[in-house]
């Protein structure tokens, strides 16, 4: 094959001829990105070349909006809502793990699913909340590595907010030398202020029995508990890391049986699992060492008024039992690294999503640039009037969307794995739809239960006439019924769209091949993924 234009187009769209290739045709003709191919046996081995999605998807289960929501959990509730991190990381594995299916079984990702599903106005609504979600992710990391460059250089916090779009563009350029060893030694660096935390437990010492009780007794006492017990489920669980999560596995090439396909689904759950669970040790860690140290009696009056309101510019001298003098640096640079990973993931969510929703792809610099754009102007107004207080309220409302937008994610997802006619013999068990709706059902109840709250107080807190007072309580559960509205229509929806063929087993395809002649294989893995997810570095030519 001659080799390949260095400049591409800065706007790409697919014609659909990948899915219109004959079934016999071969999966992949000419492989010319890295792609991960898994042998074709049963082996244990095997786990090793699924290893990556699950790693990438937990990188946004510990950035900033994850630190900052957990260093003011424990500074104010102490160890009380450590049962939240504890469901919010057990019903993340589970929807982490059907994302992984959807992608593994149909060869198409969740916001594929969703063009192909709803109608045009439903789908651009979708694609909207989506393009939101990626925004009020963003926040928190612009907001993140801001704080890191005060830190440490002394940056003014509105300079540093203006800089991070330039830092993010330099490490996407980064990537060209190589995505693996950028993500190793982001990981790396990130681990790094994690054994902190993990060696400063010994220091701090929170009381073992409050901590097991805070884990596994729930509980929502003192004011604002509710809202922060929203942020933290918004900040776990992203909608966003699902539409990331089943289009990353579409980069390894699996055998497609029976066989291999329940193979994959299990080595991603594994895989998923491992990556959440260092997630999870990460998120308990912060909480019970800001718990303990600002919950004790023999702190000084400085560290008294930062634990009052405890956010990401205040919060290095937790780490001063382990790192001294150095810990204001070394955990900038992990809130640096943290803040700068999680904007590479959300730049290739950001690309499946547009990609997915509207089958348009953008240059990764580009889509990053708009993004972070729109993240920094919020950020940069409220680094100048509210300072990095200010900043760091920001970063709760922002882990506060997710947690609002999250149903408009995760009910197409529960929807299309829980559907016989997308995924064949891989349907959702019983079990596991029950499961999984219940956990929906939990997170979209909350979220109604805080919002009506707010409602109801502000009205009768306000010192509107009462002319005021009514119209914003129309307008205001207006919006509630919308909400509500929106989520049963998700709901209610009976899905249209027949299956995949990949999802069937041979005799099951012949029949709907039978049915829907134009209904052909999509070959894996997917070169447009792949192209996304690993940039290809120059060699000068590409072999036949």
């Amino acid at each position: 094959m001659a080799a390949t234009s260095a400049a591409q187009p800065q706007f790409i769209t697919s014609n659909g001829g990948e899915s219109r290739r004959q079934s016999n045709e071969p999966l992949i003709e000419n492989i010319e990105y890295d792609q991960i191919v898994v042998p074709d046996k049963k082996s244990w081995k095997n786990f090793f070349a699924y290893l990556g999605p699950g790693f990438l998807v937990s990188i946004a289960y510990i950035d900033p909006g994850n630190f900052q929501t957990d260093l003011q959990s424990g500074a104010q509730y102490k160890y009380g809502l450590l049962w939240i991190i504890l469901l919010a990381s057990c019903a993340a594995l589970v929807i982490q793990s059907l994302a992984a299916n959807l992608g593994v079984v149909t060869g198409k990702h969740l916001a594929e699913h969703c063009r192909k599903e709803y109608p045009k106005v439903p789908n651009f609504i979708l694609w909207i909340l989506a393009e939101i979600a990626i925004v009020a992710c963003d926040i928190p990391e612009v907001i993140g590595t801001a704080f890191a460059l005060e830190m440490l250089f002394n940056i003014p916090l509105w300079i540093g907010v203006l800089i991070t779009g330039l830092s993010t563009l330099i490490l996407l350029l980064l990537q060209q030398y190589g995505v693996r060893k950028l993500e190793i030694f982001i990981a790396f660096l990130v681990l790094t202020i994690a054994a902190c935390f993990f060696v400063e437990m010994k220091y701090a010492e929170p009381n073992a029995s409050e901590v097991i009780n805070g884990l596994f007794v729930p509980q929502l006492k003192g004011n604002g508990a509710t809202g922060l017990a929203i942020s933290l489920l918004g900040a776990m669980v992203m909608p966003h890391n699902l539409f990331l999560h089943s289009a990353l596995v579409l980069s390894r090439k699996i055998p497609r049986s029976v066989t291999g396909i329940k193979e994959a689904c299990r080595f991603y759950l594994l895989e998923s699992g491992f990556a959440l669970m260092v997630a999870f040790l990460i998120n308990v860690s912060v909480i019970s060492v800001s718990g303990a140290v600002c919950n004790s009696g023999n702190l000084n009056s400085k560290d008294q008024e930062s634990c009052k309101d405890l956010d990401l510019n205040k919060a290095s001298f937790l780490l001063k039992n382990v790192l001294g003098n150095w810990s204001s640096k070394l955990f900038a640079i992990a809130l640096l690294a943290s803040g700068q990973s999680s904007t590479i993931t959300g730049t290739y969510a950001g690309q499946y999503v547009m990609q997915g929703f509207l089958d348009l792809r953008l240059k990764p610099w580009i889509r990053n640039f708009l993004t972070r754009s729109l993240a920094i102007v919020p950020s940069l107004i409220v680094a100048i009037i509210g300072g990095s207080a200010g900043a760091g309220d920001l970063i709760i409302l922002a882990s506060m969307i997710l947690s609002f937008e999250l149903p408009f994610a995760l009910i197409p997802l529960l929807k299309f794995t829980s559907s016989k006619t997308k995924m064949g013999q891989y349907v959702n068990s019983k079990a596991i739809s029950a499961t999984t709706w219940v956990i929906g059902s939990f997170i979209m109840g909350i979220n109604i239960y805080y919002l009506a709250e707010k409602l109801v107080n502000s009205l009768r807190s306000s010192h509107l006439p009462k002319v005021g007072v009514v119209f914003c309580g129309i307008l205001g559960f207006s919006g509630m019924l919308i909400y509500l509205a929106s989520i049963t229509y998700l709901v209610m929806r009976k899905n249209k769209e027949g299956t995949h063929l990949l999802a069937l087993t041979h005799s099951e395809s012949v029949q709907l091949a039978n049915e829907q002649g134009n209904n052909r294989p999509i070959p894996l893995p997917r070169q447009d993924i792949v192209s996304m997810q690993l940039p290809r570095t120059k060699t000068g030519e590409d072999s036949d």
